[in-house]
């Protein structure tokens, strides 16, 4: 008798479990890959809906890969163009270098939205974008799309790795070097950027150190450099200064492999971090005690990144319907999602790289040394305006498109070169952006249910306002695509 009684016991604790031992149901599925990767189709949905929380999370975690799938563009791997040999070129070939570094720009930021597309990892792909805005570089001053493509390889490949390794490796990156403006510090003259941006961005956060840390850790970073002639890194002990110094506290002949041990022994560091992650994956407003549990999780974990990402995942917090559909989508967000989601796949993504850009996101090229501020920060009159057009001229071909030009251009005329620019990016390059409706609907299913079924697949929140009575098929996706709701995830 008592068997039978613990197994019914058994059998009444699995009934009344967790919340999280249910299968997530396509909304929970819609939701898990929508946060993780860009945008999700009703296929994945599909395939996701019967796991529970767990089960579904950790099948994402294991999937993360940590090498492009995609061949990058051949020129990454010819000989490196020296800096110093730029400015003794003649006036002609420097303007001719130029041009070649901007093309190859462009060739970099189409072949990274296509490794998005292309991906069996987007979760790989959104955390190696989350550690380029974290550690921002920029295209422009570092001039040579060799160092930025390898700084781009080293934050895949460690993009769910471990945080301390990350750091060691960036620091030492030479796109970071020439962007912080540390290949030339020396003991006589030590640079300050690299140093405060090393703690003030990367570990710390604002209002963690003194001036005075900045200094110290200055002079221990000098010497740390690159070779002139093959852009690798290179430490150069002759300009650096061995002296003492104090740094947080620990005073020593400090080097810069001590200072970053310093800053990751620091508490501050690792919720820092997690804070970050808490407002790319779970709100704007970060839950503050969980913050600290969380930054816990990666602090005896010794920055192990994954098991953070599977605590944040499976906490109450990221399945909370308050939360849902509170993060606004990015532009390459809303330009890979809408393309993934859809099945869009052109044969040149250079229109989607320029539209992303003008919407406030040209990767490889963050504003600032503070990367993207996101959130709402992506929303303003110029591109919320840019945003509909480039809604528009995906999913309505060329209807509408003067009238909104006409009707609503923005008045300032500071931000009406941009918006004409993106007018013609949608008119010519977008034109092959078209959706394959009879694949789109044949995976949504048909029936009574499909409007339901569509919206929500398309929307992270019911719609601001009502479809139209009767509107189905590619008529009720147009609709769902213009409402505000289509902005957020």
């Amino acid at each position: 008798m008592k068997p039978i009684l613990g197994a019914a016991f058994a059998a009444l604790i699995l009934a009344t479990g967790p919340a999280r031992a249910a299968p997530l149901g396509e909304d929970g599925a819609r939701h898990l890959l929508v946060r993780t990767g860009f945008g999700a189709t009703a296929a994945e949905i599909a395939r996701l809906a019967p796991l529970e929380r767990e089960a579904a999370v950790d099948g994402i975690l294991r999937a993360t890969g940590t090498k492009a799938t995609l061949a990058p563009p051949a020129w990454v791997d010819e000989p490196f163009f020296p800096f110093h040999k730029f400015a003794a070129l003649p006036a002609e070939e420097r303007m001719a270098e130029q041009r070649r570094n901007a093309e190859r720009a462009f060739e970099l930021r189409e072949w990274w939205l296509r490794e998005r597309l292309a991906t069996p990892s987007p979760l790989a792909e959104r955390m190696t974008l989350f550690w380029h805005n974290h550690f921002a570089t920029g295209q422009q001053k570092v001039r040579s799309g060799q160092l930025m493509y390898r700084q781009n390889a080293l934050l895949r490949r460690e993009a769910l790795g471990n945080f301390g390794e990350l750091l060691r490796e960036v620091s030492r990156d030479p796109a970071m070097l020439v962007y912080l403006d540390n290949a030339g510090s020396r003991k006589q003259a030590p640079n300050e950027n690299f140093a405060r941006e090393v703690m003030e961005l990367f570990t710390l956060g604002e209002g963690k150190y003194a001036e005075r840390d900045i200094r110290e850790a200055a002079r221990a970073f000098t010497g740390w450099s690159i070779d002139r002639d093959t852009g690798e890194y290179r430490y150069r002990p002759f300009i650096h200064d061995g002296g003492m110094n104090t740094v947080l506290g620990r005073t020593g002949r400090l080097g810069g492999e001590d200072v970053l041990e310093i800053l990751l022994a620091r508490p501050e560091t690792a919720t820092f971090v997690t804070r970050k992650l808490w407002r790319e994956f779970v709100s704007p407003a970060p839950d503050e005690r969980e913050v600290e549990r969380l930054g816990g999780v990666l602090r005896d974990s010794r920055y192990s990144v994954k098991p953070l990402l599977r605590a944040l995942f499976l906490s109450e917090a990221f399945w909370s319907s308050a939360n849902r559909g509170t993060l606004i989508k990015s532009p390459v967000d809303l330009v890979v999602g809408t393309m993934h989601t859809f099945g869009i796949r052109p044969l040149d993504l250079r229109p989607a790289a320029t539209a992303s850009a003008l919407l406030g996101q040209n990767l490889f090229a963050p504003p600032n040394v503070k990367g993207w501020p996101g959130g709402e920060a992506w929303i303003n009159s110029a591109t919320l305006l840019g945003r509909k057009q480039l809604i528009d001229r995906v999913f309505r071909g060329n209807d509408g498109m003067s009238e909104v030009a006409a009707t609503q251009a923005p008045a300032n005329a500071m931000a009406a070169e941009p918006q004409a620019r993106l007018r013609r990016v949608m008119d010519r390059g977008l034109a092959s952006y078209a959706v394959d409706w009879d694949r789109f609907l044949r995976d949504v299913g048909g029936g009574d249910a499909q409007g339901d079924r569509i919206a929500r697949l398309v929307l992270a929140v019911p719609p601001g306002e009502t479809p139209v009575s009767g509107a189905a098929g590619p008529e009720l996706v147009r609709q769902l695509v213009a409402d505000p709701a289509f902005q957020l995830r």
